[in-house]
């Protein structure tokens, strides 16, 4: 802020020290010296700003605010106050404000330039693209040549009939224009001529921009000779041989031939039949052999024409060889690569499954593996024999070969990998901390058989093996990625928090990652009792979607400074992308809730909670029908066959499951913000005012989002009948199943329909209301029940050994953090019901004493609640003493002193057993502490009511 040039204004001599002041972050006596400026210069317009911006940084933003808006309604034009507003609008986050200031500003001095291009960028910032249009309109000639450019064809053509076209990000602009109208051979045009030679900066740009309008144009002859004579160049880029193909067979379609006396396209000689195209791939490959560095190119293109000929039902005549043996010759060329796998995966389709077995056997056979006396398997003596062995058996599991295996085999198979894994150890030895082993893929497939004999045969013991085995790879290799994730699902899916966080934060998830992968975390973090750790990762999420909305203002502001304008349309629709995810929506309804769950009438009253979160029942601010899913679902390897792979299918599924359960969230979270605005005094009965003051209509929105809960709800039952099971690493399964299955979702809707008797009474006073009392009445009695009921499904035993083995029941925890937050929503309600009972209570017992009876008769309503907070307590209570029992249960079990049968793993291999169950018993340990301390917070309010 200080770096300011010399001016000869004095003021800027006088606001020198609060600068200096601010910039060192010595904000206390930037506002002193602001004071004492202001005592001698009432009129020093940046000085107030400059001392608002003092008092916001010292967290006094009211008074900062007041302050700024006092100087923002003079208008002021001076430079300096402008500035230092724009600084104080940014750090409070109020940037369409900045849009105001230089609206009046540019009233004022409608011929600065400098304020029109700040204007420009404000709107900019806030999205205010038509403003921004018209804000240039009004801008002099000058600025129109460098602001113009994105909004109006007809300037730039102005500007190429002049010639005066000279730097290449106007040629792009040009471009992008004509793109965006569609005018495909102007844009065509400009790249093929004069202008397109300024083209430079990117490599082949200009090819590039040619075959993408050819391809719009579909003029398939000049993207045919254009990629042809690309490949010539470089017969190693991949999407030109896509290109290639696709304009060979599109011409082959048309039955185009080549005119008589012209030349051929635009671009040169085309090739319009497949023998032109057998032949020039067959050219390829011979020129490969005489290039110094071996190119994979060549030989892919002769697998991709050969499965193009096979889609269209004519391969055999063209003679191009048999897939198995060409696949054969590439492993051997490419194998000890490790793109060598994901190269072949796309083309196993090609072989016969009766195949695949001789297949696999005729690639073992050309790896140099080497028998020694102390090992019973045959090894590979270097790095590029363990990369070849490492393809076969990645391809034997994508061939499906071992899941073809019985138990007995599997697991004879991961014992020999790990052997493989630990010798492949060796070779790693000078390998840095951020490096990967070499043989880490061999232990992250023993993991992938042992979670298939785990999750398809019922072997309980192959998750601590999986464990087990992860922990120690990632001993030997602590960047791996992979193993961090796969060990964050599995524990998550045995219901152990703890150890998630640190993995997840070792990740370093930086960026957009926070939006791809961090469904891993917010899934799983409170519905396993991890209060604190659920408040910390939805933070780090809602920073990282705040931060967005403000960082992509500043990106697309210095596009248009430098010119990048074909940049701007991507920043625009990537902050679009994120506005609408999938995942800032789930996060930002659940850290409200999990805010409520935890301070709600514990240590601020429901009422402060919702309105220190600006929520109203009526607003919806989730875009449902724009949402977008942006998680990463294929983040963890996967060498499964395509029947078990994820699916196009299961994201689809998986996008409506989440869909549906943040639907059902959301209007919990209204229905629950509606509460506090039920409890004010009501107008009594027909009285005029209660449409007025505005009661009435508040529940008939509660009474409206009721409806739309059970709507919800149906749809969700409906979903979860189809019954679908995800690929073992395919998308986590939401909440919704156990939200029904264990009754929360019939004692929540209850509670709301309570809330509306409630109101009922509360209107009608109590003459006549027998019905609605005994309707009361026995909402509370079957409220107990199903509470009870819920208790019932939270008993059992988190953790037990069982025949030698170790057996957990994570559902028990999801239950009981749906308790929790049943008793809690059943709290609030019942706080409301407290407000609307006692006044009537106070108003008898006064009649009472003026009338100076005995005997007046009590109204059940009264008894009906007493009864039902007392057993409300009591059941909280055991609930608690339950809790308690779990903990001593978890502290006595002394699992490091157990000797479980495990014939599979190796003596060394079981101290990180040791370690995972210790992990996975403080995790549950942590639940149960976190739930028990909330539940006791939640009883003692419950204690309060008494009417």
């Amino acid at each position: 802020m200080a770096a300011r040039g010399h001016v000869q204004d004095p003021n800027d001599r006088r606001l020198r020290p609060i600068y200096d002041y601010l910039d060192n972050g010595n904000n206390k006596m930037a506002i002193q010296q602001a004071d004492k400026l202001l005592k001698k210069h009432k009129d020093l317009h940046c000085a107030k700003v400059l001392k608002a911006i003092g008092l916001q940084r010292t967290g006094k933003q009211d008074e900062a605010y007041a302050l700024a808006q006092e100087v923002a309604a003079l208008e002021p034009t001076d430079d300096n106050s402008l500035q230092a507003l724009t600084i104080l609008y940014r750090e409070m986050h109020r940037p369409e404000l900045v849009t105001k200031l230089y609206e009046a500003a540019v009233k004022k001095v409608p011929n600065s330039e400098e304020y029109h291009s700040h204007l420009f960028m404000a709107y900019a910032r806030v999205g205010e693209y038509k403003k921004m249009q018209q804000s240039i309109s009004a801008q002099d000639e000058n600025l129109s040549k460098t602001m113009f450019l994105p909004l109006a064809e007809r300037m730039v053509e102005k500007m190429v009939k002049e010639d005066k076209i000279e730097a290449e990000a106007e040629v792009e602009l040009y471009y992008m224009i004509l793109e965006r109208l569609e005018k495909y051979q102007e844009a065509l045009d400009v790249v093929r001529g004069k202008l397109g030679e300024k083209l430079t900066s990117e490599l082949q740009s200009r090819e590039n921009k040619c075959m993408a309008m050819y391809k719009k144009l579909c003029r398939w002859p000049e993207c045919n000779a254009l990629s042809r004579r690309l490949l010539l160049k470089n017969s190693d880029d991949w999407q030109f041989y896509i290109t290639y193909f696709d304009s060979v067979f599109q011409l082959i379609d048309e039955s185009w031939t080549p005119p008589l006396e012209e030349e051929h396209s635009l671009e040169g000689e085309v090739h319009y039949s497949i023998e032109q195209a057998v032949k020039f791939i067959e050219e390829r490959i011979t020129e490969e052999s005489k290039s110094t560095r071996p190119l994979r190119g060549p030989y892919l293109a002769k697998l991709e024409l050969i499965r193009r000929l096979r889609c269209r039902g004519c391969n055999d005549e063209y003679k191009l060889g048999d897939p198995e043996e060409l696949m054969f010759q590439y492993f051997k060329k490419f194998g000890d690569k490790p793109c060598c796998f994901t190269d072949l995966k796309v083309f196993v389709d090609l072989l016969p499954s009766s195949q695949y077995t001789k297949f696999i056997s005729q690639l073992l056979e050309v790896i140099p593996l080497s028998s020694t006396t102390e090992s019973e398997i045959a090894l590979p003596a270097d790095i590029k024999a363990l990369q070849q062995h490492l393809c076969v058996v990645q391809l034997s599991r994508l061939l499906g070969i071992y899941h073809a295996m019985d138990k007995k085999q599997k697991l004879t198979v991961v014992r020999e990998l790990m052997l493989r894994y630990h010798h492949g150890l060796e070779f790693g030895k000078t390998c840095l901390k951020t490096e990967l082993q070499f043989s880490d893929y061999y232990c992250l497939l023993a993991v992938h058989l042992l979670l298939d004999l785990w999750l398809e045969e019922g072997e309980e013991m192959a998750v601590w093996q999986c464990l087990t085995l992860l922990e120690e790879g990632l001993s030997h290799s602590p960047s791996n990625a992979q193993f961090k994730l796969l060990l964050i699902r599995i524990y998550c899916r045995l219901g152990a928090f703890e150890p998630v966080a640190e993995l997840y934060s070792s990740l370093d998830a930086k960026h957009i990652q926070h939006d791809t992968i961090g469904y891993l975390l917010t899934r799983y973090a409170e519905s396993l009792g991890h209060y604190a750790a659920a408040s910390q990762s939805c933070n780090f999420a809602l920073r990282f979607f705040h931060s967005n909305q403000k960082d992509t203002s500043e990106y697309i502001i210095q596009a248009y400074k430098y010119g990048a304008f074909e940049k701007i349309p991507e920043f625009i629709a990537f902050r679009n992308r994120l506005n609408s995810s999938l995942h800032f929506a789930q996060v930002r309804t659940e850290r409200m809730l999990l805010d409520l769950l935890l301070e709600a009438n514990i240590s601020s009253s429901l009422e402060e909670s919702i309105k220190s979160m600006s929520l109203s029942p009526e607003e919806d601010d989730i875009p449902w029908k724009d949402l977008r899913d942006n998680r990463d679902l294929t983040v963890l390897f996967n060498w499964d066959p395509k029947d078990r792979d994820i699916s196009e299918e299961h994201r689809k599924l998986s996008l409506e499951e989440e869909t549906l359960w943040l639907r059902i969230r959301s209007l919990t979270l209204r229905l629950v913000s509606g509460l506090p605005t039920l409890s004010h005094s009501i107008q009594p009965k027909n009285s005029e005012k209660t449409a007025e003051n505005g009661v009435s209509s508040k529940i008939d929105t509660i009474r409206s989002l009721l409806q739309q809960l059970e709507a919800a709800v149906d749809s969700g039952k409906k979903f979860l009948e189809q019954k679908i099971q995800y690929p073992v690493l395919g998308p986590p399964p939401t909440r919704m199943a156990g939200f029904f299955s264990n009754g929360s979702c019939q004692c929540q809707t209850s509670l709301f329909y309570l809330v509306s008797d409630i109101y009922e009474l509360d209107t009608n006073g109590l003459e006549d209301s027998a019905e609605v009392q005994e309707r009361i009445g026995n909402s509370f009695k079957s409220l107990i029940e199903r509470l009870t009921d819920l208790f019932n499904k939270c008993k059992g035993d988190l953790i037990e050994v069982r025949d030698g083995t170790l057996k957990t029941q994570p559902n028990l925890l999801e239950n009981l953090v749906f308790f929790v937050e049943t008793i809690s929503i059943t709290q609030w309600v019942s706080s409301y019901c407290d407000g609307v009972l006692r006044p009537f209570k106070s108003n008898l017992q006064k009649k009472k004493k003026k009338k100076k009876e005995t005997n007046v008769a009590m109204p059940p309503v009264f008894t009906h609640f007493l009864d039902y907070v007392t057993e409300l307590q009591t059941l909280t209570s055991n609930v608690i003493d339950h809790i308690k029992g779990l903990e001593i249960i978890l502290t006595a079990l002394k699992l490091e002193e157990l000797s479980l049968k495990d014939t599979l793993l190796l003596q060394e291999e079981k101290k990180f057993t040791k370690t995972v169950q210790g992990k996975v018993q403080s995790s549950y340990q942590h639940s149960v502490q976190e739930i028990g301390e909330l539940l006791k917070k939640r009883l003692d309010t419950i204690k309060k009511l008494k009417i």
